[in-house]
């Protein structure tokens, strides 16, 4: 398997982000809630693990996406991007955005005729 994420590209990103807020890189961490090693070792290369990519993402306000290699740009499947915003949504509990994404699923595939 290929390496598609561009760990040095988030790191700089995330640098760059670091400065503009004039922030140290202990201070990211802290805000991020993430561990200060977690960036040190993205800094040497490693990949970040997905919480630590998720919290990161979610401090610097970056989009995963920019750091695929290789990456469509076509919109993604609408049955994907809804199951995505029901799993997303804060009202809603697991279960209940699990009981809806079936009917939605159900409803739009005989809608469209498969």
């Amino acid at each position: 398997m290929t390496d598609r994420f561009d760990s040095e590209a988030f790191y700089a990103a995330l640098n760059a982000a670091r400065l503009s807020k004039q922030m140290t890189w202990k201070d990211v961490a802290e805000e991020a809630g993430i561990a200060a090693s977690t960036l040190s070792r993205i800094g040497h290369g490693a990949k970040p693990d997905v919480n630590g990519l998720a919290a990161l993402l979610a401090w610097s306000n970056l989009k995963a996406e920019d750091f695929i290699r290789g990456a469509k740009t076509e919109e993604a499947e609408p049955l994907a991007k809804i199951t995505a915003l029901l799993r997303a949504d804060p009202h809603l509990s697991t279960q209940n955005a699990q009981l809806m994404e079936n009917i939605v699923i159900s409803t739009y595939n005989k809608l469209r005729g498969t």
